[in-house]
């Protein structure tokens, strides 16, 4: 599938006033028109979903890596930054790809890069371009070569999906006649935990994303859910009820016996653990309503974390520690909202009314969340401020519960 249709698919809504983006020119790569993907256009997608830029027009100008560009031009077109480049097919079959970032402003060269890739590769070079860019402008690291899983159900057929972070390129990890639920990425991106009904009972297995290679991790008696990951990798939280009601446990990656970390007469689910590792926020309904609850992660008392409204699910911490992303219910409807916990201020950034799992880029700068948009399923990301929010290609059906991978290593 060409990125035409990628970038046809793509939207980015911007709202609000004052905002402050980066106007960048991404001028057509040379050699894009022969490309299986369009080079240019990809790179300007990821940075333009980011929030931190501005697309400038620089439709019909073809400059490549070696181009020298008359700056005094793109100033003109109030261009702070322009991106040249090409890609090549080399006779091996494989592409070779360069880039170069210019700084209009000041006329001067900001370095590029080259890489060699098969043509099944070249959406994750652009997604790199897109990933030097926005760390050299922005001065945090991009998230655009980074992955999501999520879960489709189309019929009966229940899929796991890994694909780009902006929902292209998707591969099947697991498909099932019976649900799919809850996938979490392994601090290394190399794994998924999830749980799965095909023993006709919620079981929680760990997946190898390479290989397909999976492991069961808890099979006990009752349910076996909403597992995460610790940020040492070792270990799971997860939800079980072999004692009864539903509860938090701590249970190796590889298996084992759990250890129980909550001890209420309520319901305990979703665990999620702080970046720190030190910490564990859960959904409890121990004060009479879903609330969400913060506890050490070896277990003990925990404390209340919101206390706006009356039902609050789906905690997200996000991995600088400094955000909470949950679904509230307002009115019957169920919203995304931010808190700031230093603050616990709270902000509500969608105006959909069937918000479900939000999950944070790895830099903190976005979240990815399922919704429903004019009657149908959407994937989407926004800024945490809610002014910038894309609709992400994704596979046809009932669309669930994506989670966005870590940072992988290069």
């Amino acid at each position: 599938m060409g990125s035409a249709s990628a970038f046809a698919q793509f939207r980015v809504e911007v709202s609000g006033i004052g905002l402050t983006q980066l106007p960048i020119a991404v001028a057509s790569f040379r050699g894009d028109e022969q490309s299986p993907q369009k080079i240019g256009a990809i790179v300007q997608a990821d940075l333009e979903r980011s929030g931190q830029f501005r697309a400038v027009d620089a439709s019909g100008v073809a400059l490549d890596e070696t181009s020298r560009p008359d700056v005094a031009l793109w100033r003109q077109k109030a261009a702070d930054s322009l991106v040249t480049g090409s890609v090549t097919r080399l006779a091996d079959g494989r592409f070779d790809v360069r880039f170069r970032l210019w700084d209009v402003v000041r006329g001067q060269d900001l370095g590029g890069q080259s890489y060699t890739v098969p043509q099944g590769d070249l959406r994750l070079s652009a997604h790199r371009i897109a990933d030097f860019i926005y760390e050299k402008l922005t001065g945090d690291r991009g998230i655009f070569s980074t992955r999501i899983a999520y879960v489709t159900k189309a019929g009966t057929r229940h899929t796991l999906w890994v694909a780009d972070a902006d929902g292209e390129n998707s591969q099947t990890a697991l498909a099932s006649p019976e649900s799919i639920i809850s996938p979490a990425w392994s601090p290394n991106g190399m794994q998924l935990a999830y749980v799965s009904f095909e023993a006709r009972k919620p079981v929680i297995y760990v997946h190898d994303v390479a290989t397909g290679k999976r492991r069961l991790v808890a099979n006990f008696k009752g349910s076996n859910s909403a597992p995460a990951w610790a940020p040492d990798g070792r270990t799971l939280a997860v939800t079980l009820s072999r004692d009864g009601g539903s509860q938090i446990y701590s249970i190796d990656a590889n298996g084992g016996e759990p250890r129980r970390l909550t001890q209420s007469s309520g319901i305990d689910t979703e665990p999620k653990y702080s970046a720190d590792g030190k910490s564990i926020y859960f959904v409890s309904d121990r004060g009479g309503a879903p609330q969400i609850y913060r506890m050490p992660s070896s277990g003990g008392n925990p404390e209340r974390v919101t206390f706006t409204g009356s039902y609050n699910i789906s905690p997200c911490i996000s991995p600088d520690g400094r955000w909470l992303a949950y679904i509230s219910r307002i009115g019957g409807a169920f919203k995304l909202q931010v808190m700031e916990l230093s603050s616990a201020s709270v902000t509500s950034i969608t105006d959909t009314s069937a918000d479900e799992s939000p999950s944070f880029a790895p830099n903190s700068r976005l979240l990815v969340y399922a919704t429903q948009q004019q009657g149908r399923e959407a994937l989407m990301t926004t800024t945490l401020d809610g002014k910038i929010k894309a609709r992400l290609a994704g596979q046809a059906g009932d669309i669930r519960e994506p989670d966005w991978g870590p940072f992988l290593k290069p």
